[in-house]
């Protein structure tokens, strides 16, 4: 498969994720039974194996590595963090509060991750 569809493949799987999030986090904390229909339980984790598989295959072939090199390290920890706050923002937060907080967390990680990909630089907000 060639860079360009890969990388078009990842860039729309990404925006999709976040549209799914973001939509997930309304749905929760205003607790729609939206979030209870089947679609909304399966669909987030196909688009996400889709990015990060299209994520594996665009570092494959541009030869750079997680752990090996500073801005795909950078994307890979903020994406740990990422879907840490995210599993409390939409499943594991005891109060509401806690869920809008990491919920708003994990949307400027999100944010954070796409700057570190736009921008090969772990500290893409310094320039």
């Amino acid at each position: 498969m060639s860079f360009q569809i890969l990388k078009h493949i990842h860039v729309t799987c990404a925006a999709l994720s976040f549209t799914l999030f973001f939509l997930r986090g309304i749905w929760s904390l205003n607790g729609s039974a939206i979030m209870r229909q089947q679609w909304v339980k399966i669909v987030p984790h196909i688009v996400d194996t889709l990015l990060l598989a299209s994520a594996l295959g665009l570092a494959y072939i541009i030869e750079q590595y997680p752990l090996v090199d500073g801005w795909l390290t950078a994307k890979f920890f903020a994406l740990l963090l990422y879907i840490g706050l995210g599993t409390v923002a939409l499943k594991h937060g005891k109060t509401k509060t806690v869920r809008l907080s990491a919920w708003l967390a994990a949307l400027a990680v999100f944010i954070y991750i796409v700057l570190v990909a736009m921008n090969h630089d772990p500290v893409p907000f310094i320039h």
